[in-house]
């Protein structure tokens, strides 16, 4: 029997504290919601590009399943259902999961909701489209079982899109110094430096998987404009996208009805 685990129960306990928090975007999750709208263009982008849909349609993502894993209260679960998509949100926390249902039931969406984690997901078999794993990976117990994990649901042809924080001085200083302690943009302790992932552990991630990586860019803070930006420095947050090749039969498939 596998007991490898990417559950890290202190961080499960650490945002569950916080389920109630997580629509109020004045509360402890602001940091997130003012992310939000980065990441949310970003993915859209790159799912538009790999499938060959056009951004601003109606339900451009119809005929999509997406895997939001670490969903937690459904900040990007929501809007992706808006798009058309059929989505499937995943957190190991009971709290946050009951949190994101209720907060979906509340606004009409109809969003598959599990508590359930990466690897259990994998061994039943479940397959999407698209796997977005969205500053998730540095607060796993097993960052390479969760990569590993995630890489097995991608179908061929789809994508994985992750966003985590560098570890490097720069994301140090930045990310937990000045965000936790000086800003107080976060509460103490939300983020540990050590678990932090570099460019280039995460390529090492990939490398056993059937997912290589497409794009790799940078995510900035600019204080005068109080938004979140793109940027080629990977120093402190950073986005990728991986894809997993078509398969012969997917090509062919795709050829034949063209």
């Amino acid at each position: 029997m596998n007991s490898r685990s990417t559950i890290d129960l202190a961080e499960v306990a650490r945002f569950s504290a916080l389920a109630d928090e997580w629509w109020d975007p004045h509360g402890k999750f602001k940091p997130l919601h003012k992310f939000n709208p980065v990441r949310l263009a970003y993915i859209q982008e790159k799912i538009c590009d790999q499938f060959n849909l056009v951004e601003g349609t109606n339900a451009v993502f119809k005929g999509l399943r997406i895997l939001d894993i670490g969903c937690g209260g459904g900040l990007l679960s929501e809007p992706m259902s808006r798009l058309g998509a059929e989505i499937v949100g995943a957190d190991p926390s009971r709290v946050n999961i009951e949190t994101a249902r209720i907060h979906a039931e509340s606004q009409g969406l109809d969003i598959d909701y599990r508590c359930t984690t990466s690897e259990e997901l994998a061994a039943a078999g479940e397959t999407f489209d698209v796997v977005l794993n969205m500053e998730v990976i540095e607060h796993v117990a097993d960052p390479a079982l969760f990569i590993e994990s995630c890489a097995t649901m991608v179908r061929p042809g789809g994508l994985m899109i992750a966003a985590t924080l560098n570890r490097t001085v720069k994301a140090f200083a930045l990310a937990i110094v000045g965000a936790e302690y000086i800003l107080r943009w976060l509460a103490p302790g939300t983020h540990t430096w050590d678990k932090f992932i570099t460019p280039e552990e995460f390529n090492e991630f990939l490398t056993p998987t059937k997912l290589r990586r497409t794009d790799l860019t940078g995510v900035a803070y600019n204080p005068l404009a109080d938004s979140w930006r793109r940027t080629s420095d990977v120093d402190v947050n950073y986005m990728i996208t991986t894809t997993r090749k078509k398969s012969s039969a997917s090509k062919k498939s795709s050829k034949a009805k063209t």
